[in-house]
């Protein structure tokens, strides 16, 4: 019998190989099982009754200790918010239609999580994402332009207000939003604009916003703190932005042709 063979047909090669595809189908399997911890089960929209599982199942809860304290568990139980809107037809799959303000509804493009409602943490502790008035340590490139004091354009070309500042991401380091001082009820308002939805224009001293008109900054999501932003707050503000993207006009949701 030739050397390294164990049997006349199988040697330590075939063995080798075998083994490595026990290995990889299990971790496929393992891998599976992990991505269900988010989504699942899913309802179905025949019946209020039947849940999705597919396979492998769902795995058992697990809890993680999160580095500034507290606990996460996954899976979670399942969504209970009210979904404003209604199928525009009977069979599944149907589109929503909205039955009140999607942007702040948290319908179609302006969904957002539930996410923790606390600050995203440095790794020493500190918030994130904060104002530069606070960031002291940062500044904007001397080669870039400030958009601090630019004034801001919306979708209408309408006046929506002024930059009063920048808020910075200390962990990247990166501007994340546009602070916007907006008129509103009661007095002016400041909100807080995506850096990813503005255009800035350092010739005109301008910042043009498409997602949403001007007199609608008025209703973008408050903070609770005007120092910090929660990982709740973000989502909902930028859901605001993205559902305005198709329902900021009446026409946005038609048809092109």
């Amino acid at each position: 019998m030739p050397r390294g063979e164990i049997i006349e047909y199988i040697d330590v090669a075939q063995v080798t190989l075998y083994a490595f595809w026990v290995f990889f189908a299990c971790l496929i399997f393992y891998l599976r099982r992990e991505d269900k911890r988010e989504g699942y089960p899913l309802e179905s929209e025949r019946s209020g009754e039947i849940t999705v599982r597919g396979f492998p199942l769902a795995p058992s809860p697990k809890t993680f200790r999160l580095a500034h304290g507290g606990t996460v568990t996954v899976p979670r139980g399942p969504d209970t918010r009210e979904i404003r809107a209604v199928p525009v037809a009977d069979w599944p799959g149907a589109p929503l239609e909205p039955t009140g303000n999607p942007m702040l509804d948290g319908v179609g493009p302006a969904s957002y999580a539930q996410r923790a409602d606390v600050p995203d943490m440095t790794i020493d502790g500190r918030p994130a994402i904060v104002p530069m008035r606070l960031a002291t340590e940062c500044s904007v490139d001397p080669e870039d332009p400030d958009p601090r004091g630019m004034i801001v354009i919306g979708a209408d070309r309408a006046r929506a207000g002024i930059v009063s500042d920048a808020w910075i991401d200390r962990t990247e380091p990166q501007i994340r939003y546009l602070e916007v001082e907006v008129p509103a009820a009661g007095g002016a308002k400041r909100v807080l604009l995506p850096i990813t939805m503005a255009r800035i224009n350092s010739r005109r001293r301008e910042v043009r916003v498409k997602a949403i008109l001007a007199s609608q900054f008025a209703d973008v999501p408050a903070l609770a703190n005007p120092a910090q932003v929660t990982k709740l707050e973000e989502d909902r503000i930028t859901g605001y932005y993205a559902g305005g993207t198709l329902y900021a006009t009446p026409g946005r949701p038609e048809s092109w042709l």
